[in-house]
């Protein structure tokens, strides 16, 4: 069986440097890294983690508490969390909190009494009491996707200019009656991508109607239904721009029953790529956003937490891109 020295032996390292390289308890250059990596594969050496828990009184495992995992967006999340931990040695525990203060609490004890080594929260509108709860356990915490308190790690997508954006778009292309169609009350991605339609409409001389701003609750249903109404006003918008991809679909949905046509009647855009957004027709343009970037700056924020609990908290901003496709009435 092979052992740490002889993935050393093979890598041209220290032993101290295979062990930092497995354990992430220092940074070490890429390819440092990257022949440690090709040692292990060659070697076939297996770290034995129950011997390492037992040495560091970890578990070598890491919980992800986020709504609607099987959201395409949260799913690309996952998986760059996934990519970053399982390299450096970890396992990951999955959570619904189904955006429910309560149940994110209830989340939150269950994966501490599993003894995780840290947390990964994408938190709800109201997580004090989740995050409370972590604190009096000093259990290390990364908050991903939505941000807003600067305690603690922090990594997500800018959410405000690039929703400007596709107000200048739509602007662009002569809608002066655009709509909204926003996301569950309360989380910080909602009230950045709203705060950013506002800027969009004000940089482009066009007033805020309230009436044009409503809420989808970040799901297709919700969303199908606040497109509806919105589509019964007189006059009705003549743009729509919807705050994630869930919502994106609700308001197809509600276009095609309305006997409306993207983009020939109203013209569609939306917060959020996802992989079959290219094979619609039309084509969607949409914000995509970083998604698995987002996490594995997670992962990797929270294993720095864990090896150096006393460090300063960090808050990293990605940014989105514009993708033009047709749905918004451009050839």
């Amino acid at each position: 069986m092979a052992t740490m020295a002889d993935v050393a032996r093979v890598a041209g390292v220290s032993t101290a440097t295979v062990s930092h390289v497995i354990n992430g308890t220092r940074t070490v250059r890429e390819e440092t890294r990257q022949a440690v990596e090709a040692a292990i594969a060659e070697t076939g050496y297996s770290p034995n983690t129950l011997a390492r828990s037992l040495a560091t009184g970890g578990t070598r495992s890491i919980a992800v508490v986020m709504s609607a995992i099987s959201n395409p967006y949260f799913g690309q999340v996952l998986q760059g969390i996934e990519s970053e931990a399982v390299r450096q040695g970890y396992t990951l525990l999955l959570a619904d909190p189904h955006d429910d203060p309560e149940h994110e609490l209830t989340v939150v004890r269950s994966m501490r009494e599993r003894q995780v080594d840290g947390v990964i929260l994408a938190p709800s509108a109201e997580p004090d009491r989740a995050l409370k709860y972590l604190d009096s356990q000093q259990v290390p915490v990364v908050l991903a996707d939505r941000l807003g308190d600067d305690r603690y790690d922090q990594v997500g997508p800018e959410n405000s200019e690039p929703t400007a954006r596709l107000v200048d778009h739509l602007a662009e292309l002569g809608h002066d009656r655009i709509a909204m169609v926003s996301g569950l009350g309360g989380l910080t991605t909602t009230e950045e991508r709203l705060r950013g339609y506002q800027d969009g409409l004000a940089r482009n001389g066009l007033d805020f109607d309230e009436e044009l701003a409503v809420e989808g609750a970040s799901a297709s249903d919700r969303a199908a239904r606040a497109t509806a109404g919105l589509l019964a006003r007189r006059p009705a918008p003549t743009a729509v721009i919807t705050a994630n991809n869930s919502m994106t679909i609700g308001a197809m949905q509600a276009i095609s029953e309305a006997g409306l046509r993207v983009p020939d009647d109203v013209a569609l855009v939306g917060f959020d790529d996802f992989p079959w957004a290219d094979w619609f027709s039309p084509r969607l343009t949409v914000i995509a956003q970083p998604s698995a970037q987002i996490g594995t700056t997670a992962a990797r924020l929270l294993l720095r937490r864990i090896a150096d609990p006393g460090s300063p908290p960090r808050t990293h901003r990605l940014d989105s891109t514009l993708v033009h496709r047709n749905s918004c009435g451009c050839p």
